[in-house]
Protein backbone atom coordinates (compact mmCIF):
# COMPACT_ATOMS: atom_id res chain seq x y z
CA UNK A 1 0.00 0.00 0.00
CA UNK A 2 2.32 2.59 -1.11
CA UNK A 3 -0.29 5.08 -0.78
CA UNK A 4 -0.31 4.90 3.12
CA UNK A 5 3.28 4.59 3.58
CA UNK A 6 3.76 7.80 1.37
CA UNK A 7 1.73 9.31 3.97
CA UNK A 8 3.58 8.30 6.77
CA UNK A 9 6.61 9.45 5.30
CA UNK A 10 5.26 13.19 4.92
CA UNK A 11 3.67 13.48 8.37
CA UNK A 12 7.26 12.27 9.64
CA UNK A 13 8.60 14.72 7.42
CA UNK A 14 6.65 17.43 8.80
CA UNK A 15 7.44 16.57 12.29
CA UNK A 16 10.88 16.90 12.13
CA UNK A 17 10.19 20.46 10.25
CA UNK A 18 7.71 21.29 13.57
CA UNK A 19 10.20 19.97 15.60
CA UNK A 20 13.59 22.01 14.40
CA UNK A 21 11.24 24.94 14.22
CA UNK A 22 10.04 25.52 17.61
CA UNK A 23 6.55 26.62 16.57
CA UNK A 24 7.85 29.39 14.52
CA UNK A 25 6.06 28.00 11.01
CA UNK A 26 2.76 28.16 9.67
CA UNK A 27 1.10 25.78 6.95
CA UNK A 28 2.87 27.66 4.23
CA UNK A 29 6.32 27.55 5.41
CA UNK A 30 6.04 24.03 6.53
CA UNK A 31 4.24 22.77 2.96
CA UNK A 32 7.33 24.69 1.23
CA UNK A 33 9.74 23.05 4.01
CA UNK A 34 8.85 19.47 3.05
CA UNK A 35 8.03 20.13 -0.49
CA UNK A 36 4.28 19.58 -0.55
CA UNK A 37 1.11 21.42 -1.30
CA UNK A 38 -0.60 23.92 1.23
CA UNK A 39 -3.74 21.75 1.16
CA UNK A 40 -2.04 18.46 1.50
CA UNK A 41 0.33 20.09 4.64
CA UNK A 42 -2.49 21.26 5.63
CA UNK A 43 -4.54 18.12 5.85
CA UNK A 44 -1.70 15.78 7.69
CA UNK A 45 -1.34 18.33 9.68
CA UNK A 46 -5.49 18.69 10.85
CA UNK A 47 -4.40 14.77 11.50
CA UNK A 48 -1.84 15.44 13.05
CA UNK A 49 -3.49 18.22 15.68
CA UNK A 50 -6.19 15.92 16.21
CA UNK A 51 -4.22 13.01 17.38
CA UNK A 52 -2.21 15.65 19.37
CA UNK A 53 1.01 15.02 17.93
CA UNK A 54 1.34 18.99 17.12
CA UNK A 55 -0.36 22.13 18.53
CA UNK A 56 -1.29 25.02 16.80
CA UNK A 57 -1.52 28.86 18.61
CA UNK A 58 -4.22 30.07 17.79
CA UNK A 59 -3.19 33.95 17.38
CA UNK A 60 -0.64 33.03 15.19
CA UNK A 61 -1.41 30.23 13.14
CA UNK A 62 1.92 27.99 13.73
CA UNK A 63 2.79 24.69 14.98
CA UNK A 64 4.67 23.35 17.07
CA UNK A 65 4.81 19.39 18.94
CA UNK A 66 1.86 18.71 20.93
CA UNK A 67 2.01 16.25 24.36
CA UNK A 68 0.66 13.62 22.00
CA UNK A 69 4.01 12.51 21.54
CA UNK A 70 4.93 11.69 25.04
CA UNK A 71 2.19 9.26 24.74
CA UNK A 72 4.86 6.97 22.30
CA UNK A 73 6.89 6.54 24.98
CA UNK A 74 9.72 7.04 23.10
CA UNK A 75 11.33 10.20 24.74
CA UNK A 76 11.00 10.35 27.98
CA UNK A 77 9.32 8.02 31.47
CA UNK A 78 8.19 10.02 34.72
CA UNK A 79 11.25 8.06 36.01
CA UNK A 80 14.20 9.36 34.19
CA UNK A 81 11.53 13.09 34.50
CA UNK A 82 12.10 12.98 38.33
CA UNK A 83 15.44 12.07 38.22
CA UNK A 84 16.52 14.89 35.50
CA UNK A 85 14.60 17.54 38.02
CA UNK A 86 15.52 16.77 41.52
CA UNK A 87 18.69 18.80 41.57
CA UNK A 88 17.21 21.52 40.31
CA UNK A 89 13.89 21.31 42.26
CA UNK A 90 15.62 20.49 45.68
CA UNK A 91 17.75 23.72 45.01
CA UNK A 92 14.16 25.78 44.36
CA UNK A 93 12.60 24.74 47.52
CA UNK A 94 15.96 25.89 49.32
CA UNK A 95 16.43 29.00 47.71
CA UNK A 96 12.70 30.10 48.22
CA UNK A 97 11.94 28.49 51.15
CA UNK A 98 8.81 26.98 49.69
CA UNK A 99 7.40 23.49 48.38
CA UNK A 100 8.37 22.89 44.99
CA UNK A 101 6.36 20.05 43.02
CA UNK A 102 6.60 19.17 39.46
CA UNK A 103 3.58 17.54 37.67
CA UNK A 104 2.39 16.24 34.54
CA UNK A 105 -1.09 16.64 32.38
CA UNK A 106 -3.22 13.19 32.96
CA UNK A 107 -6.56 14.15 31.17
CA UNK A 108 -8.19 17.36 33.21
CA UNK A 109 -5.69 16.71 36.29
CA UNK A 110 -2.19 17.86 37.15
CA UNK A 111 -0.53 14.63 39.08
CA UNK A 112 2.61 15.32 40.86
CA UNK A 113 5.26 13.35 40.47
CA UNK A 114 7.97 14.70 42.20
CA UNK A 115 7.67 16.48 45.86
CA UNK A 116 10.13 18.68 47.73
CA UNK A 117 9.24 19.69 51.19
CA UNK A 118 9.77 23.36 52.06
CA UNK A 119 12.81 23.34 54.17
CA UNK A 120 11.53 23.98 57.21
CA UNK A 121 10.60 21.82 60.19
CA UNK A 122 7.02 21.79 59.83
CA UNK A 123 4.69 18.88 59.73
CA UNK A 124 4.14 18.04 55.94
CA UNK A 125 2.66 15.41 53.91
CA UNK A 126 4.00 14.04 50.30
CA UNK A 127 2.09 14.53 47.77
CA UNK A 128 3.95 12.02 44.73
CA UNK A 129 0.75 10.63 42.80
CA UNK A 130 -1.88 13.68 43.89
CA UNK A 131 -4.02 14.61 41.19
CA UNK A 132 -4.76 17.74 41.09
CA UNK A 133 -7.81 19.64 39.16
CA UNK A 134 -5.60 21.33 36.22
CA UNK A 135 -7.92 24.03 35.70
CA UNK A 136 -7.80 25.60 39.54
CA UNK A 137 -3.92 25.09 39.83
CA UNK A 138 -1.00 26.97 38.44
CA UNK A 139 0.86 23.26 37.35
CA UNK A 140 -2.42 22.47 36.14
CA UNK A 141 -2.90 26.14 33.95
CA UNK A 142 0.64 25.79 32.56
CA UNK A 143 0.20 21.89 31.39
CA UNK A 144 -3.26 22.84 29.75
CA UNK A 145 -1.77 26.08 28.24
CA UNK A 146 0.33 24.20 26.18
CA UNK A 147 -2.01 21.12 25.65
CA UNK A 148 -3.59 20.75 21.99
CA UNK A 149 -6.42 23.11 21.66
CA UNK A 150 -5.79 24.47 24.37
CA UNK A 151 -8.10 26.46 26.39
CA UNK A 152 -8.15 30.06 24.86
CA UNK A 153 -8.41 31.65 28.38
CA UNK A 154 -4.85 30.24 28.70
CA UNK A 155 -3.15 32.26 25.92
CA UNK A 156 -1.65 34.53 28.39
CA UNK A 157 -0.01 31.99 30.23
CA UNK A 158 2.13 30.77 26.29
CA UNK A 159 2.87 34.47 26.30
CA UNK A 160 4.47 35.24 29.56
CA UNK A 161 5.62 31.96 30.20
CA UNK A 162 4.11 30.69 33.46
CA UNK A 163 1.26 30.42 35.53
CA UNK A 164 -0.25 31.50 38.85
CA UNK A 165 -2.69 30.40 41.45
CA UNK A 166 -4.25 32.79 44.03
CA UNK A 167 -6.68 30.73 46.35
CA UNK A 168 -8.72 28.98 44.05
CA UNK A 169 -7.73 25.36 44.58
CA UNK A 170 -7.12 26.01 48.19
CA UNK A 171 -7.78 29.10 50.05
CA UNK A 172 -5.19 30.98 51.59
CA UNK A 173 -2.75 28.79 49.39
CA UNK A 174 -1.53 29.74 46.18
CA UNK A 175 1.36 29.15 43.49
CA UNK A 176 3.93 29.55 40.66
CA UNK A 177 4.43 27.25 38.15
CA UNK A 178 6.48 27.34 34.51
CA UNK A 179 6.77 25.23 31.57
CA UNK A 180 9.52 22.13 31.39
CA UNK A 181 10.38 21.25 28.19
CA UNK A 182 11.84 17.78 26.48
CA UNK A 183 14.86 18.20 23.78
CA UNK A 184 12.10 18.69 21.16
CA UNK A 185 10.56 21.35 22.42
CA UNK A 186 7.24 19.45 24.00
CA UNK A 187 6.15 20.89 27.23
CA UNK A 188 6.14 17.48 29.32
CA UNK A 189 5.29 18.28 33.00
CA UNK A 190 5.44 22.15 34.87
CA UNK A 191 7.40 22.79 37.83
CA UNK A 192 6.30 25.35 40.51
CA UNK A 193 6.51 26.53 44.23
CA UNK A 194 2.97 26.16 46.58
CA UNK A 195 2.30 28.52 49.80
CA UNK A 196 0.52 31.40 51.40
CA UNK A 197 -0.71 33.95 49.20
CA UNK A 198 1.08 36.39 51.33
CA UNK A 199 4.48 35.17 50.64
CA UNK A 200 4.08 34.67 46.77
CA UNK A 201 2.48 37.17 45.78
CA UNK A 202 2.36 41.21 46.63
CA UNK A 203 -0.64 43.56 47.80
CA UNK A 204 -1.64 43.40 44.13
CA UNK A 205 -1.40 40.12 43.45
CA UNK A 206 1.47 40.30 41.10
CA UNK A 207 3.94 37.02 42.19
CA UNK A 208 7.26 38.38 43.82
CA UNK A 209 9.57 38.91 41.52
CA UNK A 210 12.59 37.41 43.01
CA UNK A 211 10.66 34.59 43.51
CA UNK A 212 9.14 34.22 40.05
CA UNK A 213 12.60 34.37 38.41
CA UNK A 214 13.70 31.41 41.10
CA UNK A 215 10.49 29.13 39.54
CA UNK A 216 11.21 30.21 35.59
CA UNK A 217 14.89 29.75 36.24
CA UNK A 218 14.73 26.60 37.49
CA UNK A 219 12.37 25.16 34.95
CA UNK A 220 14.89 26.25 32.34
CA UNK A 221 17.38 24.35 34.09
CA UNK A 222 15.58 21.16 34.15
CA UNK A 223 14.45 21.65 30.63
CA UNK A 224 18.27 21.89 30.01
CA UNK A 225 19.07 18.84 31.57
CA UNK A 226 16.45 17.31 28.98
CA UNK A 227 18.31 18.34 25.58
CA UNK A 228 16.52 21.53 25.45
CA UNK A 229 18.82 23.96 23.60
CA UNK A 230 16.15 27.09 24.27
CA UNK A 231 15.96 26.66 27.65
Amino acid sequence: MPGTVQSIERAAAILRVVAGSGGTLGVTDIAAAVGLAKTTAHSLLRTLLHVGFVEQDPATGRYALGPGLLRLGSSLDVNELRARSSNWADALAARSGHAVRLAILTGTDAVVVHHVFRPDDSAQVLEVGTALPARSTALGRVLLAYAPRHPADLAEVRTQGWAAERGEHERGLGGIAAPVRDAGGLVVAALGVSGPLTSLFDGRGTPRSLLLAMVVDAAHAVSRELGHGGG
